[in-house]
């Protein structure tokens, strides 16, 4: 049976059990008449503004030059800019997971101002923009630089050597293989 002997139909009063405690309500398929501001639910201080400032302050002229008059209207550049340099602060490759973020994510949804590129669009402004972008990358050092968020002064290269599984494997079959040859010289 799936429903319990005491069921009461939709429509009518769902609380049967009279409690002291107020809820607040939740009507998960209201209607809103004046949507709010996302941007109020994001902090002030957050990575993603600094990126939605930066993207902004871009010469992309280099970029709107790769799109044709005709055709459908394509996504904004800038607005694609955004959403996948942001993917890629935060370790996100994949263009399924970029699609799936821009329906879940207030970072997202903030950037792409509510629109939802699917992932082929995604993945065709990547390769669209393949050569452009260490104009772009190149830009964004100079302007946090500009902003003194970061220094010029100073390049770190990581040089860490660390052992791996495959090397000590591959060193062990050294040691084995001297070992099963020794015998067989002194046989000689």
């Amino acid at each position: 049976m799936l429903f319990p002997k005491v069921f009461v139909p939709l429509g009518i009063q769902k609380n049967l059990i009279m409690t002291n405690v107020h809820f607040r309500s939740y009507i998960h398929k209201k209607m809103i008449l004046f949507p709010q501001r996302i941007d109020k639910d994001i902090a002030e201080d957050d990575p993603v503004r600094l990126l939605d400032a930066l993207v902004d302050n871009l010469m992309l002229d280099n970029v709107y030059k790769l799109y044709k008059p005709s055709g459908r209207k394509p996504y904004h550049p800038q607005m694609m800019l955004k959403v996948i340099l942001y993917a890629y602060m935060n370790n996100i490759y994949s263009c399924r997971r970029i699609e799936s973020l821009l329906k879940r994510d207030i970072h997202f949804i903030y950037l792409a101002g509510y629109e939802q590129p699917d992932f082929i669009t995604i993945n065709r402004f990547r390769n669209r923009v393949k050569k452009e972008i260490n104009n772009i990358f190149t830009q964004v050092v100079l302007v946090l630089a500009a902003k003194g968020l970061i220094s010029l002064d100073v390049e770190y290269i990581d040089g860490t050597k660390i052992e791996s599984k495959s090397q000590q494997v591959y060193l062990r079959l050294e040691e084995n293989r001297g070992k099963e040859t020794a015998p067989s010289c002194r046989n000689k």
